[in-house]
């Protein structure tokens, strides 16, 4: 009898554990579902802080365009520019945001150095969504440029003419420093402008306000095939390839070191955002990625490097990136 009740006793024990474990089973099943099927359910405003027409604009409508074609994102998307303080209020807004999900910053290497610099903001106050591209740099000259070529426009500020870059703000600055520092010229010589975006610069630089003006291939290039700018000088380690193989990289324009200073482009949102959104515009913009029309419509025709990075990995690459330019800054 009594070893009747122990089988019975263990009967019940297993059919309870059986039980238990489905349940349990059953909750991580619901669990993981409901993660999967988080998806935008109103508008998505997407922040960008600097002027339309320029690299950031163009990045962030491609991907647009694409996640709307290819049925990725099925509401709306908003492109809101927020300029003032040279992107300053709007990166302090979205960290600030209260968000469910439905808002995204265009963040680059670029609006990275000027926050750090001059703000107490940091990477840690926003979630990284991802890294999609690595881009580089060109120095340009337009109609009213009236040097031939960039070896002439320094042949003139060494003998004393004050020649004028124009530019944008972060990787522009920096790239313009190291190349002064190559050219053993010093801001007295070679002067700089600063604008609010790209897009200000090449317009001023048209306007004949400055003498060249840096900026990458996706910005210039309209320009460029339209013959109202030429690049005079790749700003890289190597040369371009496509219709910009032929410009020269600095050490070919004289003994100068060549200058490089790659600008990774990516995406973050507000540091509310719950995680399973974070998931969801990761892999959308990996689904972007993807496409025929990202690596033929952007990657190849601005002459980027393709670099996706889901939002784990961008969070690091972000964060050491930061690490080592607040190192450059004894911040």
């Amino acid at each position: 009898m009594k070893r009747e009740l122990n089988l019975l006793l263990i009967l019940v024990m297993s059919f309870s554990m059986l039980i238990a474990g489905c349940s349990e089973s059953s909750n991580n099943v619901k669990q993981e579902a409901e993660v999967k099927s988080w998806e935008p359910s109103k508008s998505i405003e997407w922040v960008v802080t600097s002027s339309p027409g320029g690299g950031s604009d163009i990045f962030t409508r491609t991907i647009m365009d694409i996640m709307q074609k290819e049925n990725i994102v099925s509401q709306p998307i908003i492109i809101t520019y927020q300029t003032d303080g040279g992107g300053e209020v709007g990166r302090r807004q979205v960290s600030q945001a209260k968000d469910d999900g439905h808002m995204l910053l265009t963040f680059n290497s670029g609006d990275l150095m000027p926050m750090v610099q001059n703000t107490d903001l940091r990477i840690e106050n926003f979630k990284p969504i991802a890294i999609m591209a690595v881009d580089r740099q060109l120095l340009l000259k337009g109609k009213k440029t009236k040097y031939a070529d960039f070896a002439e426009g320094i042949a003139a500020a060494k003998s004393g003419t004050q020649v004028v870059i124009g530019g944008s703000k972060g990787d522009d600055v920096l790239t313009y420093n190291k190349m002064l520092e190559s050219l053993g010229l010093d801001d007295t010589q070679m002067a700089y402008i600063m604008y609010d975006s790209t897009s200000e610069a090449l317009t001023a630089l048209m306007g004949g306000h400055v003498d060249f003006a840096i900026s990458k291939p996706a910005a210039a290039m309209p320009y460029i095939e339209s013959k109202d700018m030429e690049p005079v000088v790749a700003l890289s380690s190597e040369h371009f390839s496509g219709i910009l193989a032929d410009v020269p990289l600095l050490s070919e324009v004289g003994d100068y070191e060549d200058v490089e200073c790659p600008v990774w482009r990516g995406v973050v949102a507000p540091a509310s955002t719950p995680d399973e959104a974070v998931e969801f515009w990761s892999d959308a913009l990996r689904k972007v990625s993807e496409t025929e029309k990202w690596q033929k419509d952007y990657i190849e025709k601005y002459m980027l490097t393709s670099k996706y990075m889901p939002f784990n990995e961008a969070a690091k690459y972000m964060k050491d990136y930061q690490e080592d330019y607040l190192k450059t800054l004894e911040k």
